[in-house]
């Protein structure tokens, strides 16, 4: 898996890139991150790389011919290193997906993000400023990503998350490898919210770990954990509780528990 991030700002993800449980893909090769400047591919002695944008207002807007001349340069890279390799398709040359982390992107979600860890990559654009040429974007841009209704300095952030999301469910990455199956919106949690965590001591400052969990009782801890994560989602994000249903992923049992606590809620109410 590669991807190739076009940035302003490449110092902001050396030590992304060196930390963590992640950086075992970054090092090992298995996750591969190139960095890209635009300013490099600009001309003149100022190698500019934004200028005022048409039509008067604030800010500056990233110019399209040193993106265009970097963009270019990517790809023939991409190509070089498929064609270096194992024959593998790694999406090189024209076929790899041009990224722009942008507002009006679609936002980001755990179903996406795992479908791009199962892809061979991307390049991921940056913006800064105002923004990025119109231009540049309707002839180069194939996808648009959103974090959510906020807006950033630019899209290193951006793509720092997306590269997180997806290199932790790479095989061997985490220490577990069932870790990110009981994540929150996975497959195996029916995409609902995950339970509470405990760990020792038992008590903590008059707060004990709830019972269930010092059974010993294998089948009880799964059905509290169950319950717990039908509890937390109903409470925060019954949205993702009606999706359930649709899919007809819960169970009687978690249909019975789910009674219990809009009974519940509704009583409080």
């Amino acid at each position: 898996m590669r991807f190739d991030i076009i940035t302003l700002f490449p110092e902001m993800f050396a030590p992304f890139l060196a930390s963590g449980i992640n950086r075992r893909a970054y090092t090992s090769g298995q996750v591969q991150v190139h960095l890209w400047n635009p300013r490099d591919f600009a001309s003149g002695n100022y190698r500019r790389v934004d200028d005022r944008p048409f039509g008067g207002g604030p800010g500056m807007v990233m110019l399209a011919e040193p993106l265009a001349q970097c963009l270019a340069a990517i790809r023939s890279a991409r190509a070089q290193a498929d064609t270096d390799g194992d024959g593998a398709d790694r999406g090189g040359g024209e076929g790899v997906p041009v990224v722009l982390f942008s507002p009006i992107g679609q936002v980001l979600e755990q179903q996406a993000v795992a479908q791009w860890a199962q892809s061979p990559g991307a390049i991921l654009l940056c913006g800064r400023y105002e923004g990025i040429d119109q231009r540049f974007i309707d002839c180069y841009v194939t996808q648009q990503i959103s974090l959510g209704d906020f807006v950033l300095s630019g899209g290193e952030l951006a793509a720092l998350v997306l590269l997180d999301a997806v290199t932790r469910l790479q095989p061997g990455v985490l220490n577990d490898a069932g870790s990110f199956e009981q994540d929150s919106f996975s497959p195996a949690l029916d995409g609902l919210l995950d339970c509470p965590h405990y760990t020792r001591p038992e008590v903590w400052q008059g707060h004990s770990v709830p019972p269930e969990l010092l059974s010993g009782n294998h089948s009880a801890i799964a059905r509290w954990r169950r319950e717990q994560s039908l509890r937390i989602t109903a409470q925060n994000r019954p949205e993702l509780l009606q999706q359930a249903q649709q899919q007809q992923s819960l169970s009687p049992a978690d249909q019975v528990f789910l009674g219990h606590i809009q009974s519940s809620l509704k009583t409080r109410a």
